[in-house]
């Protein structure tokens, strides 16, 4: 794998043969829509059809999130984590190397794996 982009292209191969579920939630749609680029907010709300599930966050989940915040998190970034956790994703997949750093330092508390998608992809195509 060359790089974060084809190893996203590639996820999303393997979810379009469904070789793979993306779990979704109301709060990236909500983050996308937030984007001011409107060509890159249609693109990315475009790929919002292919996931499989969208979770929509309660209760359980804001309480998780405001855990997360406490521990340097972003208001976006946790609500995300609280819902991929929630919803027992096998693991979280993102290209925010802030992201990574924070949930590799909080590995204790977060309950499930959170990887890029190149050193994922390249862990599972072996």
């Amino acid at each position: 794998m060359r790089n974060e982009a084809d190893a996203v292209e590639t996820v999303l191969r393997l979810i379009r043969e469904g070789l793979a579920n993306w779990v979704s939630s109301t709060i990236l749609e909500i983050e996308i829509s937030r984007n001011p680029d409107l060509e890159r907010r249609r693109d990315v709300a475009a790929l919002l059809e292919l996931a499989n599930e969208v979770f929509v966050p309660g209760p359980a989940e804001m309480d998780r999130a405001t855990l997360f915040q406490t521990l340097g998190f972003g208001a976006f970034d946790a609500l995300h984590l609280a819902c991929a956790e929630r919803n027992g994703v096998d693991v979280f997949l993102t290209t925010d190397d802030g992201l990574l750093r924070s949930t590799a330092r909080n590995s204790g508390i977060i309950h499930m794996r959170v990887e890029n998608p190149v050193s994922w992809y390249q862990e599972v195509a072996l």
